[in-house]
């Protein structure tokens, strides 16, 4: 049986209601496993850090939502393992409590298939999920046997989110990719990427710095050389001159260098050549 219809407009608005307090704690059981809780720290941490720069995005794991304006304890709540909330004000709660937070319910959801939960993740809770709470997109995806699938809301069913070549699943609320790695639920970019999480962004970083600074290493180094080799190929050239009986201004003017420049080269054959004598 379908929970209450969702809390409307103008139940929110009609101050003659007593709406329970904002403040409810959260009321989730344990999850089932390591895979489990790293899973939805994984993509909590994930989105999180893509949408850093943003203040209207909210996104929580195994946290209640409490949905109706009669709410008890014992009934109208869920726990998504991972639901993100768009504009809405970023902040800490102790649960989600739509009739506080302007009637908003998730614009996006992830359940975590268990042995004890997929049941209820594949049938009651899309059910709610679909009618209920209207959420725009849906996925499902079990951390053992890498079961993965998802919808989007169209004309108030949920239709199966057509896979991409790679099997990855598009999510038009976050204008990213689901897709698998590593044995992992990630996200990625439209053109491919994985999207980075804070440490892996960290890491990028710091490597494409070292590149950078090698990069710039080896365009001093090339022009060291060139300069290097401008300056062999100028010595040698005076040194022809020299030898065939020209003065500095006709080297000067054969070469197109200065009176400077000549000089300079001349005295470098000069130390050259003393040193040559000396060994």
């Amino acid at each position: 049986m379908i929970p209450a219809l969702p809390i409307a407009a103008q139940q929110l608005a009609d101050e003659t209601i007593a709406l329970p307090p904002a403040d409810l704690w959260s009321d989730e059981p344990p999850l089932e496993s390591d895979l489990h809780r790293d899973q939805i720290d994984l993509l909590i941490r994930l989105i999180r850090w893509f949408c850093r720069d943003r203040q209207d995005v909210y996104v929580a794991g195994n946290l209640t939502v409490y949905y109706s304006p009669n709410q008890k304890k014992s009934e109208y709540f869920r726990g998504p393992d991972l639901f993100v909330v768009l504009g809405t004000e970023n902040r800490p709660r102790r649960s989600w409590t739509v009739w506080h937070e302007n009637g908003l319910y998730p614009n996006l959801i992830v359940e975590l298939l268990s042995d004890s939960t997929a049941e209820i993740d594949r049938g009651e809770k899309k059910e709610i999920y679909q009618s209920v709470w209207r959420v725009p997109e849906y996925f499902w995806f079990d951390p053992v046997t890498l079961e993965f699938q998802g919808f989007q809301l169209v004309r108030g069913e949920y239709e199966a989110i057509a896979p991409n070549a790679q099997g990855w699943l598009w999510s038009d609320e976050l204008g990213l990719y689901w897709g698998i790695d590593n044995r992992k639920l990630r996200l990625f970019t439209l053109a491919g990427g994985l999207v980075p999480l804070p440490e892996e962004d960290a890491m990028q970083q710091a490597e494409q710095e070292r590149l950078r600074a090698e990069q710039e290493r080896l365009r001093a180094e090339q022009e060291r050389l060139r300069a290097e080799q401008e300056r062999q190929a100028r010595l040698d050239a005076v040194s022809r001159l020299r030898s065939l009986g020209l003065t500095a201004e006709q080297i000067a003017e054969a070469l197109d260098l200065s009176d400077v420049e000549v000089q300079l080269a001349l005295e470098a054959e000069q130390s050259l050549s003393e040193e040559t004598l000396n060994q």
